[in-house]
């Protein structure tokens, strides 16, 4: 067994280690896009809530591949971005030892779901958070302003404090969930000014992301608690015969050194990991209230994102929405950060222009057979509930 790593390569990456519960519930971004000065300012990151999955059918538009020109169904998945609120600013200066935060500009009103989240109870709490702080603006915010002086004099990296709309979705969820999103471009006085425009209103997905551009979804994969070696790691199966079962590993280590090698797959916590995917292409963005928003050149049927029935373990998608390629990491109702790409992108496939002939909006919760409602009526007449009722 020469060249054993061909033979058998071990199984499971390592670089994932240890594979235990995340305590970032909602995704964090730990880099930000590089920036150049020659830009506007802008943000580089969103904030959405996993709905569900369905398939388009499109054609690949790449000169010289073999499917050029062939029509393909892609897996996409829906992604709904109600607008954030931006609620203040915060300057970094970099030191040695990494970006040290100097000070923190909040905006004059602030929302009750802002507030929400900074109570463990907000039904027994006095509800006084930024009362005294409000203060600061009147007789023309002198302090306001000579902190965001100090932002544009001394910081170099700028990010604007924002905040999800959850009442606009049926969540359940009062508390809202807040992030840091970096500014890039222009100078420091630029992305100041920027994000100080932006107090106290509401930033849409379609200002921050595009269609056809490629982004990264980071979040919390779904948790499968305690699961076997096999599973968990991806081990080859012993044979039929083993005794005491042959989902397992046989050998865990040599006699000496006595202990087990943290390389060693053992049974242990599966899923709910931190995770980022990178690339995931923009193949539609949404609106709010548009109801032929499915609606293309090969399809004319107006429908919105929304299948019959409403997504599974989520509902009706009211808000604007992403449509991504692929999956999406986490369980329906997770909330994702959406990122900028970190990357500068070549390839044909990542440039290629998206033009999509169909939508399938059919229901998910079986083998969906109508698009829409009237297409369904249509098709089977009127019902004899429906007749009874009347």
């Amino acid at each position: 067994m020469s060249h054993r790593k061909f033979e058998a390569p071990r199984r499971g990456n390592l670089g994932f280690l240890p594979k235990k519960r995340t305590n970032k519930h909602f995704g964090r971004i730990r880099s930000f896009p590089k920036e150049s000065a020659s830009d506007a300012p802008h943000l580089t990151a969103f904030r959405g809530y996993k709905a569900g999955m369905t398939h388009v059918v499109r054609s690949v538009d790449r000169a010289g591949a073999l499917m050029h020109k062939r029509e393909v169904v892609d897996p996409v998945s829906i992604v709904e971005t109600p607008p954030m609120v931006v609620v203040g600013v915060v300057g970094y200066v970099e030191t040695p030892l990494g970006l040290r935060t100097l000070t923190t500009v909040f905006a004059e009103h602030l929302s009750e779901e802002f507030k929400r989240r900074l109570y463990k109870n907000w039904y027994r709490s006095k509800k006084k958070a930024f009362t005294k702080y409000a203060k600061k603006y009147e007789d023309g915010a002198k302090d306001i302003e000579a902190e965001l002086e100090r932002i544009k004099k001394f910081c170099t990296v700028v990010r604007v404090i924002a905040h999800t709309q959850v009442k606009t979705l049926n969540l359940r969820v009062k508390k809202a969930h807040i992030m840091e999103i970096q500014v890039n471009g222009g100078d420091a006085a630029a992305k100041v000014d920027f994000a100080k425009g932006l107090f106290e209103k509401q930033v849409t997905v379609d200002s921050v992301f595009s269609k056809d551009e490629l982004i990264d979804v980071i979040g919390v994969t779904k948790g499968r608690g305690y699961e076997g070696v096999t599973t968990r790691w991806g081990v080859s199966r012993l044979p039929r015969k083993t005794h005491r079962g042959l989902r397992k590993v046989a050998c865990i280590g040599s006699w000496h050194p006595a202990r087990v090698s943290t390389t060693v797959a053992r049974a242990g916590q599966n899923g709910y990991f931190h995770r980022t995917e990178l690339n995931k292409k923009i193949y539609r963005i949404g609106k709010k209230d548009d109801k032929a928003s499915c609606q293309t050149e090969a399809d004319l049927t107006a429908k919105g994102i929304t299948p019959m029935g409403g997504f599974v373990h989520y509902g009706e998608v009211k808000e604007d929405w992403l449509m991504l390629r692929g999956a999406v990491v986490g369980v329906k109702k997770r909330p994702l950060v959406l990122r900028k790409s970190l990357m500068k992108h070549t390839a044909r496939k990542h440039l290629e222009t998206i033009e999509l002939k169909f939508i399938d909006t059919s229901s998910k919760m079986g083998h969906g057979r109508f698009q829409t409602a009237e297409e369904k009526l249509k098709f089977l007449g009127p019902l004899a509930s429906k007749q009874n009722q009347g």
